[in-house]
């Protein structure tokens, strides 16, 4: 059994978070570059804000 500590991480193209391998993106782990289907839909490679200005 893998610890979660253990698993490989990587960082979001969108958001800049880091976030760890999941058992579903197994066989595309080297094409996954968002966190998220939130993320991946801005694709923005920017960082919000932050808040409303």
């Amino acid at each position: 059994m893998t610890r979660k500590g253990d698993l490989p991480v990587k960082t979001c193209a969108t958001c800049g978070r880091p976030f760890v391998w999941r058992r579903k993106w197994a066989r595309v782990w080297d094409e996954v570059r968002h966190c998220s289907d939130r993320c991946r839909s801005r694709k923005t490679g920017l960082k919000p804000s932050g808040g409303k200005t």
